[in-house]
């Protein structure tokens, strides 16, 4: 390799290195994000959903630079394909964090429409739930630092129990027949429920992805 060639390498290097500091600093604002959610919901918090959306529009900005700084890198420094499959994979994985973001802001916003409402019987079963899914995204999050195969492939198996939970309470709400007064409490649930669902399959698919570019295998 040419010395024109090694200082290319070396600044595409530290480009790429700028791009995974980033995408760690955005991931632990979303690992924030979703236990402030967990505080909105479970200690009714609700002075916390304003911090929430202020973090929101932190990791939104985040996204769009590192979106456009791993499209400035294919366009101007032509990578090769192993690096090609880091920095494709890379703006894969931050849409997942940001749709994480979004929905524990959601979750921050059912909290403040929940608050007026007694705390239901099943909400034990809720908070379990919401502990599982920010144990994977924790999990995913690790993977990515250590860019660990295994353990990111590992995640799904922890999926399996958030759809169960998920399952088991969608059945207790929708079972639910002796309701005195307003049905919106057990409709704000499910979007509850839906969210953590939905985060749970984002943490699935970051630990997907970090195995993905460790081993290039799907």
């Amino acid at each position: 390799m040419s010395q024109a060639a090694k200082v290319i390498r070396s600044q595409y290097d530290r480009k790429v290195q700028a791009i995974q500091s980033d995408v760690l600093r955005m991931g632990a604002l979303v690992e924030q994000s979703a236990w402030l959610a967990h505080q909105a919901l479970f200690e009714r918090n609700v002075e916390v959903v304003d911090r929430l959306a202020r973090q929101d529009k932190q990791i939104d900005l985040y996204y769009r630079q590192i979106e456009e700084s791993c499209l400035q890198l294919i366009a101007l420094q032509s990578p090769v394909a192993t690096d090609l499959r880091l920095i494709g994979t890379l703006m894969q994985l931050v849409r997942d964090l940001e749709r994480i973001g979004d929905y524990a802001e959601d979750l921050g916003e059912v909290s403040i429409q929940l608050f007026p409402y007694p705390v239901p019987l099943y909400i034990d079963d809720v908070e379990h739930m919401s502990n599982l899914t920010r144990a994977m995204l924790s999990m995913s999050l690790a993977a990515l630092t250590n860019l660990d195969a295994e353990s990111g492939l590992e995640i799904k198996k922890r999926d399996d129990a958030v759809d169960d939970c998920y399952t088991r309470i969608y059945e207790i709400l929708a079972q639910t027949t002796n309701i005195q007064g307003s049905v919106e409490p057990l409709l704000l649930m499910m979007l509850v429920i839906r969210a953590l669902e939905r985060m749970a399959d984002h943490a699935t698919n970051i630990g997907k992805r970090v195995a993905y570019v460790v081993t290039g295998q799907r």
